[in-house]
């Protein structure tokens, strides 16, 4: 098993919101897989909304609800877009840890 700094942050939310993480050695293993595919519907999701957004947003007589409602949805893609990001960030620290390469950039140390 993982110790406590290398566990996975989980492309989903636990009760009340609190997040998740997978404590396994095993990257190919079935909820190491299955996190993965869900990050990749997450970002792809995200890149359609924001597709629709241009549309919206390009849209000179766009409906305030309209705008309200793509508010919403981008504010929820952000959000797991950034836990996407964050559990990848991390993933990519522990691995160059493990090879002995250290990372220059802030937020993955």
């Amino acid at each position: 098993m993982t110790t406590g700094n290398e566990m996975r942050l989980l492309p989903w939310a636990g009760p009340e919101g609190k997040p998740c993480y997978l404590s396994t050695d095993d990257r190919d293993g079935h909820m190491s897989r299955l996190a993965d595919n869900l990050e990749a519907v997450q970002l792809g999701m995200a890149a359609e909304l924001l597709e629709q957004a241009m549309e919206v947003l390009g849209d000179e007589d766009a409906e305030l609800e309209a705008l309200r409602l793509l508010v919403t949805d981008l504010t929820g893609a952000l959000r797991q877009t950034l836990r996407v990001a964050t559990s990848r960030g991390h993933l990519l620290a522990v691995s160059e840890l493990r090879s002995g390469c250290e990372t220059t950039h802030p937020y993955l140390r």
